[in-house]
């Protein structure tokens, strides 16, 4: 089964919008997982994103959230993990979409090009939202296939 528990990191450029996360998810009430920096310290992103990536896709976390300056490198690594749906968000109709659409797993978020505000609304909305599946899924499960057609 998997655990109801969100799963985030950031590296040292995202460490104060991570902890923004937090605690909108600690007010909220959801479970959490915390990883990444704690000192502004130059770390690398790649384990970060794996850590986190791997927690989803064994069922340890149902979602992960990763931030880094653009969030571009965070995705990149997350969909290198097998299974992980990591979508780059940084507006509110895209957290919705990627969600409702593609059913995202894990969401990447860019500290340095989204304000707090904003990514607190992407967050709460890209939690909220549930996977529509219908025509969706036919999509997802085509990639899916070839995912698991790559060595």
């Amino acid at each position: 089964m998997t655990s109801k528990k969100v799963a985030i990191a950031s590296d040292h450029g995202g460490i104060a919008l991570r902890k923004n996360i937090v605690s909108f998810l600690n007010k909220k009430g959801i479970d959490f997982e915390e990883f990444g920096p704690e000192v502004e310290e130059s770390v690398d992103y790649p384990n970060l994103a794996f850590t986190v990536s791997e927690k989803v896709a064994r069922g340890d976390a149902y979602r992960g959230i990763l931030i880094c300056g653009t969030g571009v490198g965070m995705s990149i690594a997350a969909n290198k993990v097998h299974g992980i749906r990591c979508a780059l968000v940084s507006d509110t109709f895209t957290a919705h979409a990627t969600r409702e659409h593609n059913d995202s797993n894990v969401l990447a978020l860019g500290a340095r090009v989204t304000g707090p505000g904003l990514a607190l609304d992407i967050v709460k909305i890209w939690l909220e939202t549930e996977y529509e599946g219908g025509r969706h899924a036919k999509r997802l499960s085509q990639i899916e296939q070839f995912e698991n057609t790559q060595g």
